[in-house]
């Protein structure tokens, strides 16, 4: 078996390989795109191939303030109008699930935020080859840090944790300069009939929806790369 390896697309990129291209409609503040962000990648890791991974925005909940007053729970049973105790049974299950996957969620500490500029970071970073990244860090900082995901200067921040320009990124996101690709994701999502997050669409040909197993992923992987290899495109995936 090959040593599996993950990239990520950029405007620039070129390869002379085809990778099994997997696009990923997520938001930053949707506790199951984290945990099924790592049952991705378990199930990649057991795949005999490479994959190109590229991250698309979704808005769970556009009408959120940027300053929510309150915390996880009253946010969700104001939302979803259900009482405080089934809130907070509904967040410890999540959050045993994020536990059985390495991830130590503190609903204490969430800043409940609205979503869109972050989406304009993840597109910034893309830009300049750091997208996966970016992704991973700001999934941890809203669900394991408790840092704020809906400002700009916290996100310039976390930016530069990673290496990316912080001025630059305050200047990108002051100017707004992503929000339309994050529009573009958004409407695309809506094409494909995308209703929740996370949702996983496979060499354009297969849609997974949801945390599913690791072996969900690489059952998909591996179907994706017999069907190539039966049309004849031997040199798609490495061998």
């Amino acid at each position: 078996m090959t040593e599996t390896t993950v990239t990520e697309t950029t405007a620039t990129e070129t390869t002379t390989t085809d990778p099994i291209k997997v696009d990923i409609w997520s938001d930053v503040q949707c506790p199951w795109c984290y945990i099924g962000k790592r049952k991705f990648e378990a199930g990649v890791a057991l795949f005999d191939g490479t994959v190109e991974v590229e991250y698309h925005s979704f808005e769970l909940a556009p009408d959120t303030p940027v300053d929510f007053v309150g915390n996880a729970v009253d946010y969700m049973s104001q939302r979803k109008g259900m009482p405080v105790d089934q809130v907070q049974k509904m967040l410890e299950n999540v959050t045993a699930v994020a536990a059985s996957v390495g991830l130590e969620y503190d609903y204490d500490s969430v800043h409940q935020t609205n979503t869109v500029i972050s989406h304009e970071l993840l597109h910034y970073a893309k830009a300049h080859g750091r997208q996966l990244d970016m992704v991973e860090r700001l999934l941890k900082a809203y669900f394991i840090d408790g840092r704020h995901v809906g400002r700009i200067e916290d996100l310039a921040d976390l930016a530069a944790e990673i290496g990316l320009d912080r001025a630059d990124v305050v200047r990108s996101l002051t100017a707004h300069e992503h929000l339309a690709a994050v529009k573009a994701d958004v409407a695309q999502a809506g094409a494909y009939g995308i209703q929740g997050v996370p949702f996983f669409v496979i060499d354009g040909r297969y849609g997974i929806s949801g945390a599913q197993d690791a072996t969900a992923f690489t059952q998909a992987l591996d179907q994706v790369s017999a069907e190539r290899l039966a049309d004849g495109s031997t040199d798609s995936v490495s061998a």
